[in-house]
């Protein structure tokens, strides 16, 4: 049996967030570090964002965003259950507290995700050919029923299943980190059920959470490939190439390129978050521009695309 070769989506998260994160993700993308982009219909930069990626031709996605900033639905913005008193989202853990209190209406969220796709489709002129959640929301329980009606009432036919192999073996994870990732991968698993049902696909394995910041290196993402291979050699198909089968893994791995966001510039109305302002977007920058890091996907038999290849 050959050595499966890897179809690998490098996704870069957040694009719209700030100008700064924009640029970055475009010169990563013109240097060959990524090979696809998320959009976040609500953040400052985002015209900016849309504009870039119809001018590069950047494959593009919506990252539907439920925990940050302000909803896109106007009917939203006033009164609703994902918003505080202060008229933005509850956040990351904000969202995931007021779930688990019943406090969050599906029909809202609904209304939300539909919005977003209708402002996506403003922005770019096409429906998304992919969609998955800011801060993983997509998976949490009641919004994966609701997020899998939405993609297959409009016929987006990916999205993204974040469970990583290899998570239990990173002993440089803070437990908090490792912990909230464990739970992301447990929910994550609960919606593949939901997911086939619904005829919605994904790639083979997820990659990145193990890669994030200055956990990125040359070495972490060679290891993450390797455990990709490992994982999705089980689930593999069989592709013609010059006559012969030849076994392939369908891959995502999300990153965060950029330059640091600069303070009370970008972010979805609040400004942006201190990741976005750390050093680690642009240490992510350098190492998937790295030559030596594109030399080794060539080494490995790893080719990059986007989800309309799959």
């Amino acid at each position: 049996m050959p050595q499966p070769r890897l179809m690998l989506v490098i996704t870069g998260d957040d694009f719209g967030y700030c100008h700064r994160r924009n640029q970055g993700i475009v010169d990563c993308f013109l240097a060959g570090g990524i090979s696809n982009v998320s959009l976040l219909v609500n953040a400052c930069a985002v015209k900016e964002a849309a504009d870039l990626a119809r001018r590069h031709k950047i494959p593009i996605g919506l990252h539907a965003n439920l925990s940050e900033g302000t909803p896109v639905c106007q009917s939203l913005q006033q009164a609703s259950t994902l918003i505080n008193q202060q008229g933005f989202f509850h956040g990351k853990m904000g969202f995931r507290q007021a779930l688990e209190r019943g406090q969050l209406n599906m029909k809202e969220v609904e209304l939300e995700l539909r919005a977003q796709v209708r402002k996506f489709m403003e922005l770019m002129g096409h429906l998304p050919e992919h969609m998955d959640g800011h801060q993983h929301v997509h998976v949490l329980p009641e919004v994966r029923e609701v997020f899998a009606q939405v993609l297959s009432d409009l016929r987006i036919p990916y999205t993204r299943v974040p469970v990583e192999p290899g998570l239990r073996n990173c002993p440089w994870l803070p437990e908090h980190l490792q912990r909230f990732y464990m739970q992301v991968g447990k929910d994550a698993l609960d919606s593949v059920p939901i997911f086939k049902h619904y005829g919605i696909r994904w790639p083979d394995v997820y990659l990145g959470l193990t890669t994030m910041g200055q956990n990125m290196s040359i070495p972490s993402l060679q290891r993450a490939l390797k455990y990709a291979l490992a994982a999705g050699s089980s689930a593999t198909t069989s592709r013609s190439a010059s006559g012969f089968d030849q076994p392939v893994v369908t891959a995502e791995l999300m990153v965060h390129p950029g330059y640091p966001s600069h303070s009370k510039e970008g972010g979805c109305g609040e400004g942006p978050d201190d990741f976005s302002q750390s050093a680690d977007r642009q240490h992510e920058l350098s190492v998937l521009r790295d030559p030596s890091l594109l030399s080794l996907y060539s080494q490995e038999r790893v080719q990059l695309c986007g989800f309309k290849d799959l």
